[in-house]
């Protein structure tokens, strides 16, 4: 038994055969549009645009009008005898009707006979002879048809406006009927270039215009006969089928403009049904189709409905629901396999088949939620009904239900494997299936509060997870406002993944040529007057005069011109006087009439500083961050900010009522606060110096000022500089996340580093030797001498050595590289060197511990230790 012959490929054949008879038996008076077989090598027709042959055999694979009925075969014949024969040739090389007449018969008797034979109407029926239409009126005599004479019988085309587009198609199901027939002399490559003429000629200026010629397609039964060819088993024709599918799905992308694209969808779903029934859901040509597919239905209308109402009248719904329905279930299973087999092996779901359960998902849930009202969520077990979509409701619960379970049982292996150090795989793809989970949770009561809660017992497997596989691009919203399930790492990583990448190309780094002496105002001429584009590709840092260039130079340049914005004698930020390490913006500022743009150059150097990695001694102010997060600010929030107001609006909130309401404090809605050596009065209310504060309105007394003090004042210089922040990770709303992604001590942790002294043991750990060994008297001395510096003296000698002053988090092991120490062959007077790109230091093999420790004690005073590299 042949491919062809199995029960497989007679289904498909089957299909075939009904999506043309279901064509051929369309109510007469439902389309006006003609589809049949149009051939340009046909000898006998008038023009393209008027005729068309016609085939009254079902069982061959071609496009039928739908008025045409047709239902005789070869043996109908209608015999006159002692009159001429004569041939009416239904198609070119297939079956023919055998007529006798008399000369002096009317061709009108002959389109008679022909009805009678085949059902086809009178005023469908054109017959030609030697090239020329026969009229009705006209005998046999008079159009010289003889015995044995060969006439054409062809259709009257309607008024379709597309005769080409149904001309390729039928052309096209003409050569695939041939190929499959095995026949010689076919030119395989004319099966992909069908399609893209097709797909060419298809209008490109608006949906109403193409949609016609895609139905074209659809409905003819160029899909059906496609699937055919490619379980054809003759040499060729299924690598034939394949490559010419493939790239004709592939080319509508681009060919196809975007508005129009989404209407392309319908022929690939129907691709997705034929081959579904005709090969094994694990075939590359069917999983090509139906991921497809899934790029497309979320720009596609889908509905239960065949037609939707968009406010100006009812539309073709492109999609049903039901039709997307089978390929979640397919996915679903699939992804419930893959889990069960990452617990047994290192192969997890495949990522192409997540990405198309997502995309088929998202609006199978978009569909349901259109059925509930507004902000209503449904209830489980379900027990009422929907206007529809109960089925699915039911289905999609229950996978939510399935997928969760398995999913847990594959995190708490995950939490095992992590502990034991044994490596990971298989899990790549938990996360992106987590966040659908989390779609589908949104939809019904107490699904998302069963869904985090369960997800609490597996914090170290998802922190682990995130950072092992988050990726820049993805969306983590999900997960990025629960912090409770994560850590520092993993949100830190969650917040990297947001900001751009650095990139290495020297082509694309914006340099810079700085002069020490005028670090602030340079760096701001070359940041703040910069395409942030360019910023987003680099940077380049070279101060004059000196030779070093690179990376380490860089770091230096972050750390000091940080500290320049951040110093209170240039009037931009002020310390917060509980924790000096904490800055806040001046309200004052405006003493420098440029302050603003230095707001928007500060936003900007600080993420530069974050995308880059970049410790550089600066933390903010709570205050500070939650506005930058896009949160309000109350009163625990000033504590180090504002100490004396805050002690004030407490004592205000605790004292006894009664007290407040004698007017003991003797307040009103008004603030008094110095500005630039003056006092100034600002009411908090309108008229609120007439408003005394009592029992009841204290509340909102100490809130508005706290907002004015906190907010109010400062507000220029916030949104400058959260503008200058958006500027580089290009989105305002992104910028708002970073910050709210993080708790304030993890932006500690990002921006200011360690908080704990260096650690000897941990920097001898991460240093490697060239030249010595750790067994040399040098090392020896080395090493004893820093275990002697005081902390400041350490981060000098680390600043000199790396350009880093203040660690990452994790130490020594955060950084980019391990430290050298390298053996120079210099005189003994020389001091040590380095090139902090590289994380080297260089010293000769000084001859006594008191010679090394001079000359380290040059290099640790912090007037020294900056610039002292060479590169």
């Amino acid at each position: 038994m042949t491919l062809l012959d199995s029960p497989t490929i007679d289904c498909v054949q089957q299909r075939i055969k009904r999506k043309l008879e279901d064509f051929i038996d369309d109510d007469l008076s439902s389309s006006d549009l003609v589809s049949v077989r149009m051939r340009k090598d046909d000898p006998n027709p008038d023009s393209p645009s008027s005729t068309a042959t016609l085939n009254s055999f079902p069982d061959q694979i071609t496009t039928h009008h739908p008025h045409f009925q047709p239902r005789a075969s070869s043996s109908s014949i209608c015999s006159f005898p002692n009159f001429t024969q004569f041939f009416v040739r239904m198609i070119s090389g297939g079956k023919t009707l055998v007529l006798h007449g008399n000369p002096e018969d009317k061709i009108m008797s002959i389109h008679e006979k022909i009805q009678s034979a085949t059902g086809i109407p009178l005023m469908e029926q054109r017959l030609i002879y030697g090239g020329k239409q026969l009229h009705w009126e006209q005998s046999l005599s008079q159009c010289g048809i003889t015995n044995d004479s060969g006439l054409h019988l062809v259709g009257r085309m309607r008024s379709t406006g597309h005769p080409q587009a149904w001309q390729v198609v039928d052309d096209l199901v003409s050569v695939i009927c041939r190929l499959c027939k095995g026949e010689r002399g076919v030119c395989i490559k004319s099966v992909k270039s069908r399609l893209m003429e097709f797909l060419n000629m298809t209008p490109k200026d608006g949906i109403d215009h193409a949609a016609p010629y895609l139905n074209i397609f659809l409905s003819s039964s160029a899909i059906a006969a496609l699937v055919m060819l490619y379980m054809s088993p003759h040499t060729g024709n299924k690598e034939c089928a394949e490559d010419s599918i493939q790239h004709f799905i592939k080319s509508s992308r681009n060919v196809l403009p975007r508005p129009i694209y989404p209407e392309f969808a319908p022929i690939v779903l129907e691709f997705c049904k034929l081959l579904g029934r005709a090969t094994a859901r694990d075939d590359p040509l069917y999983k090509l189709c139906r991921s497809s597919l899934g790029s497309m239905v979320e720009h596609v209308k889908i509905g239960r409905n065949s037609k939707y109402y968009d406010g100006s009248g009812y539309k073709k719904m492109v999609i049903a629901v039901q039709e997307i329905f089978p390929f979640v279930d397919e996915l679903a299973k699939k992804l419930s396999e893959g889990l069960i087999s990452s617990m047994e092996s290192n192969f997890g779901p495949s990522p192409n088949d997540v990405r198309d359960f997502a995309a088929f998902v998202r609006p199978l849930k978009d569909a349901i939620v259109s059925q509930v009202p507004f902000g209503t969520l449904i209830p489980m077990p379900y027990n009422q009904n929907l206007p529809c979509y109960s089925d699915e409701v039911k289905f999609l619960y229950m996978l939510f239900y399935d997928l969760l379970s398995n999913l847990q049982l594959c995190l708490n292996k995950v939490e095992d494997v992590v502990k034991k150090e044994k490596g990971d795989g298989g899990w790549d793809q938990y996360l992106s299936i987590l966040k659908e989970l989390h779609y589908i949770s949104e939809l019904y009561q107490g699904a998302e509060d069963y869904f985090w809660t369960n997800l609490k017992s597996y914090k170290a497997s998802l922190c682990y997870l995130i950072v092992r596989y988050a990726k820049r691009g993805d969306d983590y919203k999900w997960i990025l406002d629960h912090k409770d399930l994560t850590d520092f790492e993993s949100r830190r990583h969650l917040v990297m993944m947001l900001l751009p990448e650095v990139k290495d190309e020297y082509e694309e780094l914006h340099e810079m040529l700085i002069d020490r002496s005028q670090l602030l105002s340079e760096s701001f001429e070359y940041i703040a007057r910069a395409d942030p584009d360019t910023l987003r590709g680099g940077l380049f840092m070279e101060f004059k005069n000196e030779e070093a260039t690179g990376p380490g130079v860089l770091r230096e340049w972050f750390f000091l011109v940080c500290q320049a914005i951040f110093n209170p004698q240039n009037a931009l930020f002020v310390p917060c006087p509980n924790d000096r390490r904490r800055f806040f913006p001046n309200p004052a500022s405006k003493v420098d009439p440029m302050h603003l743009d230095y707001f928007s150059f500060a936003g900007r150097v600080i993420a530069l500083a974050l995308m880059h990695k970049m410790q550089v001694g600066i933390v903010f102010d709570r205050a500070f961050f939650l506005q930058l997060a896009g949160m309000n600010v109350c009163l625990e929030d000033i504590k180090d900010a504002d100490p004396y107001l805050y002690n004030s609006c407490k004592q205000i909130l605790d004292m006894d009522p009664c007290a407040v309401d004698e007017d003991t404090l003797g307040l009103t809605f008004v603030w008094e606060s110095e500005e630039l050596g003056s006092m100034k009065v600002l009411e908090l209310l309108p008229d609120g110096k007439q408003i005394t504060v009592n029992s009841k309105n204290r509340k909102e007394y100490v809130d508005l000022l706290i907002k004015h003090r906190f907010v109010t004042s400062v507000s220029q210089q916030v949104t400058h500089f959260a503008r200058g922040f958006a500027d580089i990770v290009t989105d305002e709303e992104i910028q708002k996340r970073c910050f709210k992604s993080l708790e304030l001590e993890d932006l500690d942790g990002m921006l200011h580093g360690s908080e704990s002294d260096v650690s000897v043991d941990d920097w001898k750990a991460h240093t490697e030797y060239n030249g010595y060994k750790d067994t040399d008297p040098q090392i020896y001395w080395f090493w004893k001498i820093v275990g002697g510096m005081s902390a400041e003296q350490r981060k000098v000698l680390l600043f000199f050595w790396t350009s880093v002053k203040y660690l990452p988090v994790e130490g020594f092991g955060g950084l980019a590289s391990r430290l050298y120490i390298y053996k120079s062959n210099e005189s003994f007077d020389r001091l040590p060197s380095s090139h902090t790109c590289f994380y080297r230091i260089c010293f000769p093999a000084y001859s006594s511990m008191a010679m090394m420790q001079q000359r380290l004690n040059v290099i640790t005073q912090e007037h020294v230790g900056c610039s002292f590299g060479t590169w």
